[in-house]
């Protein structure tokens, strides 16, 4: 592992000091010397300089520095199963290691395929395996069930189901209060419960992202509906918040949601649509009437226009299945 991520370093380093950034030309570079250097096999040569490569996709104006312990990737060519065990090609040669797996992934092990990425932590190694699934096909239609994403309700649907977000939000205030603690002591038992309870509020929140994502992908497809969800790229750069909220606000990670949800309803054939969220929460839903005063407070819409009035988030949930219903692609 740590070999790996040095030649990775490595090749990263020859790449940016030479300007060229795409696989064959710096294989060329240093394929050979990776490999002298670091005693690693021709195919973990490849695969180092492979995640160099997939560095520079995102940022060209520096070598990133892998950390020891960080990820390998092997591939069909240096890693299999056999049996019980796991065969992975190391410094030495060929190890064949115990593993467990759920039932439930033991049952998928046939359609595993691909590349695999060993990961190390607190002392413990994994393989993240990638696996073939199949894809019903997406079920056409024009009604659409719409999502609000926020932060004091989670989310909101377009036919008024809300997945408010107290329960998280005291679970994180609760942790938070808990480290805070525990780091101002600094003694070595504290330092013990700090690791102890370190990505407690990250798996509680994905947990809570999964319900999420289920309940709605399960009610669209009872009913026969699409799902319309907001594009909320770059959001943090797009939107302030009170000082009192950052916290909350920078906590939660509504791109981990919508990726909850994309992969649940491409799993289970209903469309998915991403649609523009400008002026959702001003807009009325039923009148189409747009003012920034619609909308005095945060849980409340009023319509100047024709008087509607309705919970907030559920009037831009009714907006954003609109705007799926005229933008969806089979239309």
């Amino acid at each position: 592992m740590k070999s790996f991520n040095e030649a990775a370093s490595h090749a990263a380093r020859e790449g940016l000091e030479n300007r060229v950034f795409s696989q064959p030309l710096i294989h060329k570079l240093c394929y050979y010397s990776l490999r002298n250097i670091y005693k690693i096999s021709s195919q973990t040569a490849i695969r180092a300089i492979g995640k160099a490569v997939n560095c520079f996709s995102r940022d060209k104006t520096k070598a990133p520095i892998f950390k020891p312990l960080g990820s390998v990737t092997y591939d069909e060519r240096t890693f299999s199963f056999k049996g019980s065990k796991i065969s992975l090609l190391s410094l030495s040669g060929r190890l064949l290691i115990p593993y467990a797996m759920s039932s439930y992934l033991s049952e998928k092990l046939h359609t595993l395929k691909g590349q695999a990425n060993l990961v190390c932590r607190n002392n413990q190694f994994y393989l993240h395996c990638i696996s073939n699934v199949f894809e019903p096909p997406v079920t056409k239609t024009d009604k659409f069930l719409g999502v609000d994403f926020g932060i004091v309700n989670l989310a909101t649907d377009s036919l008024g189901e809300v997945f408010s977000g107290e329960s998280i939000e005291r679970h994180r205030q609760r942790h938070e209060a808990t480290r805070r603690t525990f780091q101002s002591r600094g003694t070595k038992s504290a330092k013990r419960r700090l690791k102890k309870i370190s990505g407690k509020q990250t798996r509680y929140q994905q947990h809570a992202n999964h319900a999420i994502s289920k309940q709605i992908v399960a009610k669209a497809k009872t009913l026969g509906l699409g799902i319309a969800i907001e594009d909320l790229t770059s959001i943090r750069e797009r939107v302030t918040v009170r000082r009192k909220q950052r916290s909350r606000y920078e906590n939660w990670s509504f791109f981990r949601l919508r990726q909850y949800l994309t992969y649940k309803a491409c799993l289970n054939g209903i469309l998915l649509v991403v649609v523009d969220p400008r002026n959702t929460s001003r807009t009325c839903a039923e009148c189409k009437y747009c003012d920034k005063g619609n909308r005095k407070i945060q849980d409340c819409f009023l319509c100047k226009s024709c008087g509607h009035t309705d919970n907030a988030d559920h009037n831009a949930a009714r907006n954003i299945a609109a705007r799926g219903a005229i933008n969806h692609p089979h239309k």
